[in-house]
């Protein structure tokens, strides 16, 4: 699935297990309530997509572009988030523990408790 267009496809419950969405635009797709376990986004465009409930833990998202992504109550565990974008993302209730997010653009963020906003400037935290 490297490279491929997926823009705007509803893929709402797919089973992508260790699939490769390598530098795929998935803009504004909805992938709510799929099977994403160690699928690799590496530097896909995936804004505005919709990952709520979705099963993304040890999922790889190195450079990729979330911005304005809804990963709501999503299970993030173990995912890598190296230098990507999660601008004005949602997480709220996901799950992160173990999460890395090593330079990773939080601003404007909706943080997990669905409450804080995070300050522009936030990388790889927070604030």
């Amino acid at each position: 699935m490297d490279g491929r267009d997926f823009t705007r496809h509803d893929l709402s419950g797919a089973r992508l297990r260790e699939t490769s969405f390598q530098r795929a635009k998935l803009e504004g797709a909805v992938l709510v309530k799929a099977d994403g376990y160690r699928v690799r986004f590496v530097s896909a465009v995936l804004n505005g997509a919709r990952l709520d409930d979705g099963l993304f833990s040890d999922a790889d998202f190195t450079k990729a572009d979330l911005g304005g992504a809804s990963l709501v109550r999503a299970d993030l565990r173990r995912a890598r988030f190296f230098h990507a974008s999660l601008r004005g993302a949602d997480l709220t209730g996901a799950k992160t523990l173990g999460a890395e997010l090593l330079n990773a653009d939080l601003s404007g963020a909706r943080w997990t408790d669905g409450k804080t906003i995070c300050a522009e400037g936030s990388l790889g935290q927070c604030n």
